[in-house]
């Protein structure tokens, strides 16, 4: 399959890629450069510098193509409210010039990043699809218009949609061929891999008096390449079956912000200094996934998303750079 990935140089994008190039997809990367790194690129690639704001060249990039993986979001909360006019253009008008010029182009097969985010707080756990969705920041808002976009054009355009709601990724190859670190990560893991290395003072640890067994917030991690396994499987699915689908993508187990610290502090050898700070409004005590219906529709569980394989991995890459 001709696959276009829009965002393909990314933290994600980039494992995405990998699978696809694993799965022999002739793969195209389209990506503006912002955050995406030109060494994940694997040799072979075709690129595109390019940006979903600029419908011509969306429009020039999917000639020939059978299927598009969206993942060229912004995606920091914090900063969708403080700026929401960057969140609204770039992620609700880029998707909709990336579905204008899939109907253009005549590919019918998106696949798309949205997010946990559009859950808000949960009312019960583990969270399911069919949990109610009252996003709580203005990014979980634009992840949430993007799938009601997507399902009109699923009803009027016939483009078919794959919806993969992340929790928390994760992570990095396993293999250590994808070696482009996240630029200025807001995550906990990679902001805990920055401590270890030497490029923040110290981690801040929002809240220890949370109801978790520790105190700390308990989030769903989901490794990378576990992720990026999904993204195969449900392009397959919506290619095969010609059906839409929105499916929760997470490890189903929760791990607190202390476990993590105290993992990382034993596979790197460093000390990694935290204090507490002030908890963060919004921030729910727990938040962990029901992933059954991935399961059931793509086949998929994660198999690289245990605490250890989570940390291991980041600190692999951190400590080669």
């Amino acid at each position: 399959m001709k696959t276009l990935v829009i965002g393909g140089a990314g933290y994600i994008g980039s494992h995405v890629v990998k699978a696809l190039r694993g799965a022999q997809h002739q793969v195209t990367v389209l990506d503006n450069l912002s955050s995406g790194l030109r060494e994940n690129l694997q040799p072979g690639t075709e690129f595109v510098h390019g940006d979903l704001m600029l419908p011509g060249s969306l429009e020039t990039a999917m000639r020939g193509k059978d299927a598009v993986i969206h993942l060229a979001a912004f995606k920091a909360a914090g900063e969708s409210m403080l700026v929401p006019e960057k969140y609204a253009l770039n992620n609700i008008s880029g998707t909709i010039n990336i579905l204008n010029a899939m109907s253009a182009s005549g590919v019918s097969r998106l696949v798309f990043s949205s997010s946990a985010a559009v859950y808000g707080e949960p009312e019960y756990l583990p969270v399911d699809e069919n949990h109610p969705t009252r996003p709580e920041n203005f990014y979980g808002f634009t992840k949430l218009e993007i799938e009601r976009i997507m399902d009109w054009y699923d009803r009027l355009k016939q483009i078919r949609c794959a919806s993969l709601r992340y929790f928390n990724a994760a992570g990095y190859d396993p293999e250590g061929e994808i070696r482009g670190l996240e630029q200025n990560p807001a995550n906990l893991l990679p902001v805990v891999m920055e401590v270890a290395a030497g490029l923040r003072p110290s981690l801040r640890i929002f809240g220890n008096d949370y109801d978790t067994p520790d105190g700390t917030g308990v989030r769903d991690y989901i490794h990378v390449t576990d992720l990026a396994d999904a993204h195969l499987r449900a392009l397959d699915r919506i290619a095969r079956d010609d059906t839409s689908l929105t499916v929760n993508l997470g490890s189903e187990t929760g791990l607190s912000v202390l476990e993590i610290l105290e993992s990382s502090r034993s596979i790197t050898g460093r000390e990694i200094p935290a204090e507490i700070v002030a908890r963060r409004p919004g921030d729910p005590a727990k938040l962990v996934a029901s992933a059954a219906r991935a399961r059931d529709l793509l086949g998929w569980s994660p198999r690289h998303s245990d605490l250890e394989t989570l940390v291991g991995t980041s600190w692999e890459a951190y400590r080669r750079r």
